[in-house]
């Protein structure tokens, strides 16, 4: 992003009124990391689980999608 593209989105975060994406715009603010990895964000619990669904993947324990809306389709 250049210069003058950064500059238009501060004058249009400095027109906003609406509440909702502020507030969005805070959280992405705080929850930024500048170096590293988006893994390094996760806790140990979502890494975990992460982890296991790449291992049943592996392992060949996987539905295909075609397969769950057939299953669920008479639901949807």
């Amino acid at each position: 992003m250049n210069a003058k593209d950064k500059q238009a989105l501060i004058k249009w975060i400095e027109s906003l009124e609406d509440e909702a994406t502020l507030e969005k715009l805070r959280f992405i603010k705080e929850h930024h990391v500048d170096a590293g990895d988006w893994w390094n964000t996760l806790s140990e619990t979502e890494q975990a689980s992460i982890e296991r669904g790449i291992e049943d993947l592996n392992a060949g324990r996987v539905t295909s999608h075609t397969d769950v809306k057939k299953l669920y389709e008479k639901w949807l």
